[in-house]
């Protein structure tokens, strides 16, 4: 038998060492609430298209253990035809729908299935292939609906909640973190006008379009992709924030398309040489290599050469923020740019101009060897059809690249066109030499030259 007083102090050390298991247990979130409040407005859309598929979830790729619990609508589909699913949320009591656009992209019939398991035939009222939302419509009303977050103050750390259907299984619920904010991912098109949320939360094939939520049980983005190596998740996971998806959803709504901001310039990133060369404190802002003709930039007065560090009030810390900012603006909209010139603040105004849903807003160009042996290149002056081909009125082709030479380890490729040495224009040989000379020794100097077409700065380092 043990003794009373052992007792007693074993169970108050056993109290002891539960107590802070309990209080953590009770700060971890609960997320009951939120699922049982949300999850009537949460849907599973079923896509079927007859034209060889698109690049939805197709229901192929569901493991066979699981094939059972996918229920088509009517007969499954025949060898010509093909399903896929996704997921999405109502927006409004009398039937809007928000989803991805790559999950009703080229679909011939799109199905919304509701939590009550009420199917509705649905209209696609518009999408964007940008942004990757799409807006549907169904024949239906007092439909219990999702309100998306006012504030925009999600931070890394918060807690965040998925719903949707995974590999077609309905209603299935993920919790996690945001791992970052303002992930920047181009399209294959290089497009870039969607800051990514990363999360932890595990999204995989089928949660396509479903809402993410905070603690408060309001949508703070869609999720639209994942990272994977397997095709399931592994904990990288984005979604798009709710700024984008109010600006679209608005537009689409009462126009059936999108119109964004839109500035007319080709930029890149700062590395440590162009900081210098620009007489920047550190490697910051977004780098001007070429404005379009006739652009926004261009009547604002925006040069190549110019570092954008502010736009719209907002901090531009590299090249991806830039389209972020401008995409959101509405055209028509004047704004304060500020840039870096000469090693110079100046502030700009821009009235920003446009781009509807099928512009390019890729920037169109318009318009005897000699010896560089300072900076270790040998380069000629473009001939006539050069300079008709890249639409460019001067500079000089890299003929070859003395290794280990500063053009070398400034990444000068043979067949680069220089134009820019400085804020000095390159026409030909002479003026390059000139250009050349005029710098001090042992300072870096940014080049600006044309590359397969496309406009590029980088940051040379004269030798002492």
């Amino acid at each position: 038998m043990i003794p009373q007083g052992i007792l007693h102090r074993s169970l108050l050390l056993f109290a002891f060492l539960l107590l802070p298991a309990l209080a953590s247990a009770r700060e971890l979130p609960d997320f009951r609430e939120i699922v049982a409040q949300q999850s009537p407005a949460v849907v599973k859309i079923l896509v079927e298209s007859r034209s060889g598929g698109h690049p939805g979830f197709d229901t192929e790729e569901i493991p066979e253990y699981l094939r059972r619990f996918f229920e088509f609508r009517g007969e499954p589909p025949g060898p010509r035809e093909r399903m896929s699913l996704g997921s999405g949320f109502v927006l409004s009591e009398d039937g809007y729908i928000v989803t991805n656009n790559h999950v009703v992209e080229g679909a011939d019939s799109v199905v919304v299935r509701l939590i009550d398991r009420r199917e509705y035939d649905a209209e696609v009222i518009g999408t964007d292939p940008r942004s990757d939302l799409a807006l549907l419509r169904i024949e239906a009303e007092d439909l219990p609906v999702l309100r998306l977050d006012e504030d925009d103050d999600l931070a890394v750390g918060e807690w965040v909640l998925a719903i949707g259907s995974p590999f077609g299984l309905d209603y299935s619920v993920t919790a996690g973190i945001v791992s970052a904010m303002g992930r920047s991912l181009p399209t294959e098109r290089n497009e870039n006008y969607v800051p990514f949320i990363q999360t932890d939360v595990a999204i995989n094939p089928g949660n396509s379009g479903g809402p993410l939520f905070n603690l408060d049980g309001e949508v703070v983005g869609v999720n639209s992709q994942i990272y994977t190596r397997s095709g399931g998740s592994i904990g990288l996971s984005f979604a798009i924030p709710v700024s984008v998806v109010r600006n679209v959803v608005e537009q689409l709504k009462a126009e059936g398309r999108v119109t964004r901001g839109w500035l007319g310039v080709t930029i890149q990133d700062v590395d440590r040489n162009l900081a210098e060369s620009f007489n920047l404190e550190r490697p910051m802002g977004a780098l001007v290599a070429q404005v379009a003709p006739g652009s926004p930039a261009e009547a604002a007065g925006i040069e190549p050469g110019d570092v954008i560090i502010r736009f719209d009030g907002e901090t531009i810390d590299t090249s991806a923020d830039l389209p972020h900012v401008v995409g959101l603006l509405r055209p028509g909209a004047e704004v304060d740019a500020v840039i870096v010139r000469n090693g110079r603040r100046q502030t700009l105004a821009v009235e920003v101009g446009g781009l509807d849903a099928d512009d390019d807003p890729r920037v169109a160009s318009t318009g005897g060897d000699g010896d560089s042996a300072r900076i270790g290149i040998t380069a000629e002056t473009a001939a006539p059809e050069t300079l008709e081909r890249w639409g460019i009125s001067g500079g000089v082709v890299v003929r070859s690249v003395i290794p280990d030479s500063p053009a070398d380890e400034a990444g000068i490729l043979v067949g680069d066109v220089l134009t820019l040495v400085g804020s000095t224009p390159v026409k030909d040989l002479d003026s390059l030499r000139e250009a050349l000379e005029a710098q001090q020794p042992g300072s870096s100097v940014p080049l600006r030259l044309i590359r397969r077409g496309a406009p590029l700065f980088i940051g040379l380092r004269l030798p002492e």
